[in-house]
């Protein structure tokens, strides 16, 4: 029996390259910064105003019930099996790891593509507002790839330093959060401007068509949960480099999901509350900023924009290392393009520095290549990617969980693992319909099968040239 991580290491057929320097709380604040919920709800907070209404608010209890299933389940696996890669490592050692690698493909192009779409927000949304710049597509990309280069080196530099920065940025997030939701609740009970019918009202879509039908526009208001409590699991995408991994990882996990379900509605009931004029606030470029200026004025409106561009700054920068990781940990099993370079880490870093710089070779190539409205279709393709990752994590769970090892003392659901993981699997199979199932999604679902394609065209390669690398997993067989 396996008793440390570093036995662990050891008969999973790997030596200890990356470092163990992230506490308790860095790697709660990795997922955390993953999730960045206020950096999440003021992106998408516009789209649930004109899909679904004020009313459609409501809809973030639902997924946030959800995502909390998945999230349990996701921890049973991470506090049994504490290895870079996450979901690849997972379905690779439990299934077999021509399963894993169809997992590890999909994670790291959603992760890779989460990057580029994180870094192009900031420069377009936050940055560029924040000091006073016109809108300017060429600009924002030339912004992207700068930023894109700075969180590389610095995730290259250190784990420590990683750390360091994703706990500043969870702090001042939460900080930030707090102040609006106190602040704005003061202004509106002292100068009586919050309006409680904001609550229930359908706003602009108060006359769309077939409002409650399945896939119709109330139902379409998922999309800011659906879009802001993914990514939790990429704790487990640093496990080699977590203290007590099969502690700490897991109770991040299911920790980020909870404390950032819990802000999260707190903030859109207070920001839906505090709604002067529903249709003008609907059709503005930037509603939550919107909001802000009406009730507190354009100073806060602009240490909102800075907190906010602070907060995707650290979410990019665990998206880059998390990426990184997830190439890394397929490549030192050489089932990844350029394995033999990018499964390389510095010995004075100890950090994948090819692997990190193939997110910035990504970036530069989707920026100088996609147009406008393809880069746009990407990143929403990319919001179809988790969910059906973590459709895969249950369906494997509940075929592999009596050969799970317990670990004493690890996280458990003890008698509720098997409600819990059916419920997920429900939940799961209901938030993919809601993605793919509206008529505007013909293009992300065209995206999601050509990532599927390519992949498929290289895992066959794999079978052909390699096929001994997908034939068994290194170490020790009966190690985990």
């Amino acid at each position: 029996m396996i008793e440390t991580t570093e036995d662990e290491l050891r008969h999973s057929g790997y030596q200890a390259e990356l470092k163990r320097t992230l506490g308790g709380f860095q790697v709660f604040a990795i997922s955390f910064a993953f999730i960045s919920v206020l950096v999440a709800i003021f992106a998408t907070y516009g789209a649930v105003l004109n899909y679904s209404g004020p009313v459609g608010i409501w809809l973030w209890v639902v997924v946030a019930v959800g995502q909390t299933l998945v999230a349990l389940v996701v921890a049973q696996f991470a506090a049994r099996i504490a290895l870079s890669g996450s979901s690849y490592q997972w379905a690779s050692r439990l299934a077999n790891p021509k399963v894993g690698w169809f997992f590890g493909w999909l994670t790291f192009w959603f992760l890779a593509i989460g990057v580029v779409a994180m870094n192009n927000g900031l420069a377009s949304q936050a940055l560029m507002p924040l000091f006073g710049m016109a809108p300017d597509e060429d600009v924002a990309r030339l912004i992207t790839l700068a930023l894109m280069l700075t969180e590389a080196v610095l995730v290259v530099a250190s784990t420590r330093l990683l750390g360091m920065v994703t706990s500043t940025t969870v702090g001042l997030e939460l900080v930030i959060l707090v102040l609006l939701i106190v602040g704005l609740g003061a202004v509106m009970v002292f100068s009586g401007s919050g309006t409680v019918a904001n609550l229930t009202s359908r706003g602009v879509a108060a006359d769309a068509p077939n409002y409650f039908a399945i896939g119709g526009p109330l139902m379409a208001g998922m999309i800011m949960g659906l879009v802001t409590l993914v990514g939790f699991d990429s704790a487990a995408n640093l496990a080699e480099e977590a203290k007590d991994p099969f502690r700490t990882v897991p109770r991040a996990i299911v920790s980020s999901v909870v404390a950032s379900s819990v802000l999260g509605l707190l903030f859109i009931v207070i920001l839906t509350l505090a709604i002067k004029d529903v249709a003008g606030v609907t059709a503005s470029g930037s509603p939550v900023a919107s909001i802000i200026r009406e009730q507190v004025g354009p100073v806060m409106e602009r240490i909102l924009l800075a907190g906010i561009a602070f907060a995707m700054f650290g979410s990019g920068m665990v998206m880059t290392a998390a990426c990184s990781r997830q190439a890394f940990a397929m490549a030192r099993d050489s089932r990844f393009p350029a394995h033999t370079l990018i499964r390389k880490v510095n010995p004075r870093t100890h950090t994948p520095v090819y692997a990190t710089a193939l997110i910035l070779v990504i970036g530069v190539v989707l920026m100088v290549a996609l147009p406008g409205t393809a880069l746009i279709q990407l990143i929403v393709a990319s919001t179809i990617l988790p969910a059906l990752l973590y459709g895969g994590i249950v369906v494997l769970y509940l075929c592999v969980r009596k050969r799970l090892e317990r670990k004493e003392g690890g996280f458990s659901l003890g008698r509720f693992e098997l409600p819990v993981a059916y419920a997920a699997l429900v939940w799961v199979a209901f938030a993919i319909f809601v993605l793919v199932a509206p008529s505007d999604a013909g293009v992300p679902r065209l995206v999601v099968l050509g990532l599927f394609g390519v992949g498929g065209l290289y895992f066959a390669a794999l079978m052909l040239f390699n096929r001994e690398v997908l034939e068994s997993e290194p170490g020790d067989p009966d190690a985990l």
